[in-house]
């Protein structure tokens, strides 16, 4: 995968955008974040119904989240990121999708959850480690 700075750089050399485009879509966003949720399931061979349980997560919730009718907060897209089983990669660009900051590493929470990502924490393992941290928790 690309970095943002060689995608720069190969813009600025360029002389047709549409190979631009072409060569790069694999490192580019272009599905919504309901598409891209969806090819997640797909790749993690995961249900909706498990994601549910495994995000702590309101069942409805998650099923309009799913269907593109409600844009959740970070928090909710870090829960499903445990949801999914997601590692800190696709976590990382799974909030980066969904328009929010990545986890940083130099903020305690975020490394916290990172650390839960890392671990293959659940995501009560994860607010535990908050908790303890006495750090919001994960809702």
């Amino acid at each position: 995968m690309k970095n943002t700075d060689e995608l720069l750089n190969e813009i600025k050399n360029t002389k047709n955008i549409l190979d631009y485009i072409e060569r790069n879509k694999q490192d580019m966003q272009l599905n919504t974040l309901t598409e891209c949720l969806n090819n997640l399931l797909i790749k993690k061979n995961v249900s909706i119904a498990n994601v549910v349980k495994k995000s702590n997560l309101n069942k409805s919730y998650v099923y309009q989240i799913f269907r593109g009718k409600k844009y959740p907060s970070r928090d909710k897209v870090i829960a499903l990121a445990f949801g999914l089983e997601l590692n800190a990669d696709e976590t990382q660009s799974l909030l980066k999708q969904a328009g929010f900051r990545e986890l940083y590493p130099r903020d305690v929470r975020d490394a916290l959850l990172l650390f839960a990502i890392n671990q293959k924490m659940s995501i009560i393992d994860a607010n535990e480690i908050l908790y303890d941290h006495e750090i919001e928790v994960l809702e």
